[in-house]
């Protein structure tokens, strides 16, 4: 029945006055549009009247009062507005009890309802176009949904007497989903995605008018804070010294906390609502696509041997059955997939979380910085402010942009420069995180915006390279790269390999720029970071190649047998998939070391072009010719013809591309002390070696000729040096045991005393030992090389016996 214009309003004039008369009318009404509101989704438009006529109703006021009756009845009814809550499942139960659920419970998700996926994306005929233009559709409908609700929210904040009461609803609606963030959830125990995306998004709204200098930094550890973190991992700081740093702001004098203002509570209840509804729904897509990806894989290799198993009886009967089971979950994943692209990647939502998340980086900016602004370095001493904030403030952060980097990178457009400040300072201050991983990701995104990896960044990448505080990023990286030798995770060693994979890139990017490549050159020049940054780099090398050729034999030996057809058709056929597997499993480890290899390869091509003297240190420049000339003989050697393989591509094998970088930094490093460590190499190294690579580069013309014959003037020069070496060679086989280093059983040339445990070693052997751990070897405790003690009257002792061998 449509009701005459007005009737409402006056209706409402006429009653508001009498509380049991107000309600005795209204209470009916209100429960009527929610009642009707439980029938409804987004699968129609029945649901817009009824909305928009609930937002009209709670923004009515009285004239003179000013208050909002509608508004006041609502929350007065508390076991309609919020009732007791009795399960365990308690955000399900707020979502379908509470008067307000159903009104914020419209949802596109098919976990949430099958409703729309039945209605939109059901037809076995449906096209990417109808696909489009249905999901255009649905999010319109979204957005003016958002909006009524927004309209409900905000007049009841706007209502002096039901304020609290909504910021409460809101808080509690946070405080019982608080499971939403864990990794595995119940979903039976907490809201659906939908209703807390639009609590989301109505908050959002809220928060666009809110001052940053009206927000409290200190609210998170507030006693009345909305939302308890006592549970959370701090950022630089352990759950004790939160509660020591409590109880010593509490008793400064002068001290006393802030009252609970509307513009803190909003912003961090906003802040808090990211965390429990949009990353979740990021991590719930990834594992949509991840989970879709593996079944069609799984479904296709099986088809692919049919002609295996189709005579097998029962084999075949098992098969046909996990075809179909696969292909029926892969079908309702893509649908429930095609809803997630409907709600979660509109770019309108995705911009409206980074424009939070601009105003994020700026308020953090304040706590880390408060007086200069963003800065490098900060204050060696980490303010509490910042090391008591959780951890997720900034894991959050560095989640969202790396999942709008690979799915939407439109949306990062709307990045302020505060972003890039925050992200370029937090980089070059590492030491501002307990957690190393947290750095990792923020080194992540730095990756992942090189345009090499993601060319619609460019613009994100242009923004941290030519950033006034970008200055210090390499050398920030240099000491980052040494840092996640040790993360103290089970899976930290090859945790490493990723995270130097991605700094390697972002060095390549930025020796673009002569800024930075200057600034790597002066830290090269700086001393010890530098050497240990090498030494790090020489040892990932030389794993990542060892582990790169195992494979590629492995892959030999298998591909060898099966192109022998006769024998492989002996094989049984379990066997045969036993070795393909085998197959497949080294073809991914080729693929990823090699990945890994070719990077830092890479990296240690262009550093020792312009800052080879770092790679000429005493305790380096043997490791290194070693280290060359071990993988040299793998290229060049008799064993070379057990690393061809079908399709090297395939894996990103290149032998020829491999031998080019080897030979070229010998040639950089090209000096008298590099060509004495060469030929210190017992191990690998032979004048025969040299000259077949100096053959293959010639035939298969991988250098031009003044480069070959560089190599080959190098090699001469590391020849003549061997052989005055074996003219002079005198037998120190017979050092006493007091004149051999305890570790290498070698002779002492430059012996010191190492202060933890008073043991003796060669300086050149215990410096290399520190390059890996600043301990003494002996006992553990902490040692640097200024802690060293020269041992002279040894050194001397030494020197005589040594002259008087060489004059016997």
């Amino acid at each position: 029945m449509q009701l005459p214009r007005g009737f409402l309003q006056d209706l409402i004039y006429a009653t508001y006055q009498n509380k049991d008369l107000f309600r005795t009318v209204f209470l009916p009404v209100l429960l009527g549009i929610q009642g009707k509101m439980r029938q409804y989704s987004l699968d129609g438009d029945q649901f817009l009247q009824h909305l928009s006529l609930l937002a009209e109703l709670c923004d009515l006021q009285c004239s003179l009062s000013k208050e909002r009756p509608i508004s006041n009845l609502i929350v007065s009814e508390k076991t309609l507005f919020v009732p007791d809550l009795i399960s365990t499942g308690h955000g399900r139960e707020l979502q379908k009890l509470s008067f307000l659920g159903p009104f914020l419970d419209l949802s596109v998700y098919a976990e949430d309802t099958t409703k729309v996926v039945e209605k939109f994306f059901s037809s076995k005929t449906l096209t990417q176009e109808d696909t489009q233009l249905a999901s255009q559709s649905l999010r319109h409908r979204l957005w003016f949904a958002r909006v009524e609700q927004f309209k409900i929210v905000h007049a009841m904040l706007v209502n002096s007497d039901t304020r609290e009461a909504m910021l409460d609803y809101l808080a509690l609606a946070l405080k019982v989903n608080h499971k939403k963030s864990a990794l595995q959830v119940d979903e039976n125990t907490v809201s659906g995605d939908g209703f807390l995306q639009n609590i989301l998004c109505v908050l959002q709204m809220l928060c666009v008018k809110v001052k940053l200098d009206k927000v409290d930094p200190y609210f998170p550890n507030h006693p009345k804070a909305d939302i308890d973190m006592k549970q959370e991992t701090r950022l630089k700081c352990s759950s004790q010294e939160v509660v020591d740093w409590i109880k010593k702001l509490e008793s400064t004098e002068g001290f006393q906390w802030q009252g609970l203002k509307f513009p803190t509570r909003c912003y961090f209840l906003t802040l808090h609502c990211h965390h429990l509804s949009l990353l979740p729904l990021c991590r719930r897509y990834r594992r949509q696509l991840r989970a879709i990806r593996e079944l069609n894989q799984m479904a296709g290799e099986i088809e692919n041997e049919e002609h295996l198993w189709r005579n097998l009886p029962q084999i075949a009967a098992r098969n046909r059955e996990l075809l179909e089971r696969w292909k029926s979950h892969s079908r309702r994943l893509e649908k429930s997939k095609v809803c997630s692209d409907t709600a979660l990647m509109d770019p309108d939502f995705l911009r409206r979380c980074v424009q939070f998340y601009n105003s994020l980086v700026t308020f953090l900016i304040r706590i880390v910085s408060p007086s200069q602004g963003p800065a490098v370095p900060l204050p060696t001493e980490v303010p509490m402010a910042w090391a008591v904030l959780p951890e997720y403030y900034i894991d959050d952060l560095a989640d969202f942009l790396l999942f709008c980097l690979q799915y939407q990178p439109v949306v990062l457009d709307e990045v302020t420069p505060d972003l890039v400040s925050m992200l370029v300072l937090l980089v070059c201050n590492s030491n501002y995180f307990s957690n190393p991983y947290l750095v990792a990701k923020l080194v992540e995104i730095m990756f992942v915006v090189n345009p090499s990896v993601q060319p619609k960044a460019e613009k994100l990448h242009e923004m941290i390279v030519t950033h006034p505080l970008s200055d210090s990023l390499a050398p920030a990286l240099m000491k980052f790269y040494i840092d996640v030798e040790s993360t103290g995770a089970q899976s930290e060693f090859y945790d490493k390999f990723s995270i130097r994979y991605h700094i390697s890139v972002i060095f390549k990017g930025l020796w673009q720029n002569p800024v930075h490549m200057q600034a790597t050159v002066n830290e090269s020049n700086s001393g010890k970071q530098f050497v240990r940054f090498v030494n790090m780099l020489m040892n990932d090398t030389t794993f990542l190649l060892d582990e790169s050729l195992d494979s590629l034999k492995k892959i030999n030996e298998i591909q060898s047998a099966m192109e022998n057809k006769e024998e492989w058709r002996k094989l049984a056929w379990d066997v045969q998939r036993n070795q393909e597997r085998a197959l497949a499993t080294e073809e991914r480890q080729c693929r990823s070391y090699l990945t890994l290899a070719r990077e830092t390869v890479d990296l240690m091509l262009y550093l020792t072009k312009y800052t080879k003297h770092g790679f000429l240190r005493p305790e380096l420049a043997d490791r290194l010719a070693a280290m060359l000339n071990f993988n040299l003989q793998q290229l060049c050697g008799s064993k070379c013809k057990n690393l061809k393989v079908n399709n090297p591509l395939k894996y990103g094998w290149d032998p020829k591309e491999l031998l080019d970088q080897l030979t070229d930094i010998y040639l950089h490093l090209d000096s008298d002390v590099f060509l004495q460590a060469i030929a210190n190499d017992e191990r690998s190294y032979r004048k025969e070696l040299f000259d077949d690579a100096i053959t293959r580069m010639t035939k298969a013309v991988i250098k031009t000729q003044s480069k070959i014959a560089q190599f080959q003037d190098l090699a001469e020069k590391v020849e003549k040096i061997l052989v005055q070496k074996m003219k002079r060679e005198v037998d120190y086989s017979d050092a006493p045991d007091e004149f051999r280093d305890p570790l290498m059983d070698t002779l002492m040339i430059d012996p010191v005393v190492l202060p933890p445990s008073g043991k003796i070693m060669d300086r050149p052997i215990i410096l290399r030992h520190l390059l890996n751990s600043s301990t003494d070897p002996f006992n553990r405790q902490p040692l640097t090389e200024d802690m060293l003690q020269p041992a002279i009257d040894l050194k001397l002792k030494i020197s005589r016996w040594m002259q008087e061998k060489q004059t016997s």
